[in-house]
């Protein structure tokens, strides 16, 4: 596992990394003593990179990597996010609930200070309110956490926060099917000295290939609940792509997985060609997925036929679907 340079945090992290979404909550039933194996089997695997958020089953992914920690002696780097315990309006962003929420996040992953807190896609009027900033700046000259960055929806956010100057990190979602962050918005993190943690690169699961046009999913999964937006963003379910149009162009990746990978992996592997990405996190329910996400890390770099095949099925498929709307 190789590591890479998280931002302004001044810390390596692995370039994969353990999204801890599912094991919190909306993504179908889950078993915590499952869960936890999963993550050590990751840390086993070199991950020391853990991505989590308060709302993930309100704590329970905190307080699942609480224990991870008490376990493992190896020094690990877990990121949490908060903003929304509240009605997403910017009004509820000020210092005193930011405070709340954060000291809510140590109590549950039981440390002093946590390494990384980001705002959870907030409202875009959060992006145009520097009291949102200058709070999370406090909170760090506090000691309470260590830097703070943002988890966004959209490239435009993305730019936008990253004019703030103590933003050490940006959270997006970027994956075969959604492009477009490599095209403006990479370019201007590296500028700024801005980490990029890629969230959803499996695009909900639909890049692992492992469902067809009548796969169905439980109704405690946001891949039945979200699927028109619903409940949050629909870009965050299947990455805003029709599953019945995903499936289809996966068939057509399915011929590009070099010999001895998955399909999965390619799609890990496609996002680490780009140095600007400090970290992918791939979620993970079982010891042998944990497993085999890190093992992507080890694949060598993509032929650039493989490459130019990648960019013409998004650029013909996915792009007219997706790209102007994140």
């Amino acid at each position: 596992m190789q590591t890479r340079r998280l931002g302004k945090t001044n810390r390596t992290v692995s370039e994969i990394g353990f999204g801890a979404w599912a094991i919190g909550g909306g993504w179908g039933e889950t078993e915590d003593t499952e869960s936890l194996a999963a993550m050590h089997a990751a840390v086993d695997a070199g991950v020391t990179f853990f991505d989590t958020a308060d709302v993930y089953g309100d704590g329970r992914s905190e307080r699942l990597i609480a224990k991870l920690l008490r376990e493992r002696d190896e020094q690990l780097f877990v990121a949490t996010k908060f903003g929304r315990r509240a009605p997403l309006d910017v009004a509820q962003y000020t210092y005193d609930n930011l405070r709340d929420w954060l000291e809510r996040s140590r109590e549950n992953l039981a440390v002093d200070a946590v390494d990384l807190v980001q705002l959870h896609c907030p409202p875009w009027e959060t992006y145009y309110t520097p009291a949102v900033f200058d709070a999370c700046d406090r909170l760090v000259g506090e000691g309470v956490v260590r830097a703070y960055g943002v988890s966004v929806e959209k490239v435009e956010e993305a730019l936008k926060a990253i004019e703030y100057p103590n933003v050490a990190s940006v959270q997006i979602i970027f994956n075969v099917f959604r492009q477009r962050p490599a095209e403006l918005f990479f370019e201007q993190a590296q500028r700024h000295d801005v980490g990029i943690v890629v969230r959803v690169p499996l695009a909900s699961g639909l890049l692992t290939g492992k469902f067809s046009r009548d796969s169905s999913f439980g109704p405690d999964d946001h891949r039945s609940f979200n699927r028109q937006g619903e409940r949050f963003d629909v870009g965050e379910t299947f990455a805003g792509v029709d599953f019945e149009r995903g499936v289809d162009v996966v068939e057509e990746l399915k011929g590009l997985v070099p010999e001895g990978a998955t399909l999965a992996q390619l799609a890990l592997r496609w996002i680490l060609g780009f140095e600007a990405v400090s970290t992918v996190i791939p979620g993970a329910k079982s010891p042998e997925q944990a497993r085999a996400n890190a093992a992507a890390a080890a694949l060598p770099p993509l032929a650039d036929e493989t490459l130019q095949k990648i960019g013409a099925l998004y650029r013909e498929r996915i792009a007219p679907e997706v790209h102007h709307r994140w």
